[in-house]
């Protein structure tokens, strides 16, 4: 994650304002967010896709088309709801995909990508009665890594998705209008430019009359420091070069910095240290700690015993690993204080769950024009009880 730029007046206010738990996104961020990315097309002529699946709060999808073309969808649902709720461009993909899906899909999508010459065939009676409605690509794999968290690197050994560049060997590319890579993670230009080089290298022959070419996402557009300048440079290079349309898909990039998950503190408990219980939970409400691993920041919150109390943050869980992390601050915590996880909109309302039957946080926006803060969505013992039956 990266340090937000929320200042400790938004966070207090967002905090203060908040039901518990709450996720709160800063509409001043999301606006700022918006603008670098409105900038990026207007002097690329590129077109940037929200990837829903790092962020489908759609109440909020109105304010992101003034500034984005369309969505990316890793499913039928997720297509839908780009199609109904967002508009513009739908491109899909998935790492396999049942007829059904297909069927699905076709009707939903303006752009289809497929993990695999097998599917590409196997279901190409269907697209070809779509042609000249929904655009067919392929996702490849440039076998280059540049992550550095093997559970988040689709270049990673025997990974599965995307197609190798020795497997377009006698195959036949008649129909498809676009290629598709997906390589990065949280990373600035650097790491793309290297890629780009050997998506080239690999696959650049095959550019030649295609229509489109899809960058992937994972690229922090919006945070300190990344290269706007170079990232411009190089989507002009693929469409003077080329003639092909490029397409950018961040989520993170879109929401960076602008949410906040606010929690309270339920109980202080001792067991070699000092633990304090919230009421958010790592498992149901922010899952990349345990998975990824990664350390959220919090707003008044230091490395353990650089303040003078030290403490363990856990959800309300059963999950004895339901942990979040060690913090010191400047003062003791108690029950009823509120403590503010920072750079939580991207990847983590997406990710919740009801296990336990955790109540899942409210879904609020701040104005920090006005200070006002409001709920958009509560939710209630019905939410839980009618996932299962």
């Amino acid at each position: 994650m990266v340090e937000s730029d929320l200042t400790p007046w938004h966070v207090a206010e967002m905090s203060r304002f908040a039901p518990s738990p709450a996720f709160v996104i800063d509409l001043g961020r999301l606006r700022s967010n918006l603008a670098i990315l409105e900038e990026v097309r207007r002097r690329s002529d590129a077109r940037i896709l929200l990837a829903l699946k790092a962020f489908a709060m759609w109440r909020l999808f109105p304010l992101l088309r003034e500034s984005l073309d369309g969505v990316c969808a890793s499913s039928p649902w997720e297509a839908q709801l780009g199609c109904d709720k967002f508009g513009g461009a739908v491109h899909s993909f998935a790492a396999a995909l049942r007829e059904t899906d297909v069927r699905e899909l076709l009707e939903v999508s303006s752009h289809l990508s497929f993990n695999s010459f097998q599917q590409l065939e196997r279901f190409r009676s269907l697209w070809e009665e779509k042609k000249g409605q929904v655009s067919i690509g392929l996702r490849v794999n440039p076998e280059h890594s540049e992550g550095a968290t093997p559970l988040y690197d689709p270049c990673a050994p025997k990974s599965r998705l995307g197609v190798r560049r020795e497997d377009f060997t006698g195959r036949s590319l008649d129909g498809v209008e676009g290629l598709h890579f997906h390589t990065l993670c949280e990373q600035l230009f650097e790491p793309l430019k290297r890629t780009a080089v050997v998506f080239e290298e690999k696959f650049g022959e095959f550019l030649a009359g295609m229509k489109w070419l899809n960058l992937g996402g994972g690229h922090h557009i919006t945070r300190r420091g990344y290269d706007i300048e170079g990232l411009v440079t190089l989507i002009c290079h693929f469409q003077d070069r080329y003639g092909v349309q490029v397409y950018l898909e961040p989520g993170e990039a879109v929401v960076l910095g602008s949410g906040i998950l606010v929690s309270e503190v339920l109980d202080v408990v001792r067991n070699g240290m000092e633990i304090a219980i919230l009421d958010v939970s790592a498992t149901c409400h922010m899952p990349d700690v345990l998975e990824m691993p990664y350390r959220p920041d919090i707003e008044g919150g230091f490395p353990p015993g650089e303040k003078p109390w030290t403490y363990r943050l856990a959800g309300p869980s059963c999950l004895a690993g339901d942990v979040i992390g060690d913090w010191s601050f400047e003062k003791p915590l108690n029950p009823g204080d509120r403590l503010a996880f920072l750079d939580m909109a991207h990847y983590t309302m997406v990710k919740t769950t009801t296990f336990n039957g955790i109540r899942h946080p409210h879904l609020c926006v701040f104005e920090p024009d006005t200070g006002k803060l409001e709920v958009l969505r509560s939710f209630d013992y019905r939410d839980f009880r009618d996932r299962l039956s």
